[in-house]
């Protein structure tokens, strides 16, 4: 079993939200999606404010740059979106309302192509709504159970889980064994790891 933590802000995990299922399914790994937020963590770890990628604007010229190549070398649609990091305190709400649901990795990848593809404010419920429904959710359970606060206390303990992993940015993966993985580029790393560690009835050899 492999972990997904994923911030739908975060222009890296918008690829690995896109192919990690499938990527995970050919190598026999099952995966955890986890939503949390960035923001808390770029504070406490770094004391900023904003994105790394705003706050040196050198390294945001090349991610920017770097994330177009990514994208196209995957045949994914992409456009620069005219407002980021975009808040995603809501649909992180929303996945953890529908958290072990149907319809909640298809919503995931429907809001990351809102905020990159769309250049959708994935903050408005409005945005929200249409995004549920397609997915096979219900939006007016799922967008009252994200203003509730259980859902909102499930948010905050999944931030503080990912920070107690050593979690410092999306997408990061943790296997069983607790190892971390950062980056769309270490997926298949990841996975390895996972697949390799695991013997068929799953224990780790």
């Amino acid at each position: 079993m492999l972990e997904f933590w994923y911030e739908f802000a975060s222009t890296y995990s918008y690829p690995t939200a896109m192919r990690i299922d499938d990527a995970a399914a050919a190598a026999g790994v099952t995966v955890r999606w986890r939503p949390f937020l960035l923001g808390p963590l770029f504070r406490d770890q770094q004391g900023l404010d904003d994105s790394p990628f705003n706050a040196a604007p050198v390294k945001g010229r090349y991610m920017w740059r770097d994330l177009e190549r990514v994208c196209g070398e995957a045949g994914l649609a992409f456009h620069r979106p005219t407002a980021f990091p975009r808040d995603s305190l809501l649909p992180a709400r929303v996945a953890l309302a529908g958290d072990g649901q149907d319809w909640t990795r298809a919503f995931a990848r429907s809001v990351y192509e809102a905020n990159f593809v769309h250049d959708q404010d994935i903050a408005s419920p409005e945005t929200l709504a249409p995004l549920i429904a397609a997915a096979g959710g219900d939006p007016a359970t799922a967008l009252g159970a994200a203003r509730g606060e259980p859902v909102k206390a499930a948010l905050r303990a999944n931030v503080e889980e990912a920070a107690a992993h050593g979690v410092f940015g999306s997408p990061s993966f943790i296997t069983q064994d607790g190892e971390l993985f950062w980056g769309n580029d270490r997926l298949e790393q990841a996975l390895e790891w996972a697949a390799r560690r695991h013997d068929v009835q799953g224990e780790y050899a």
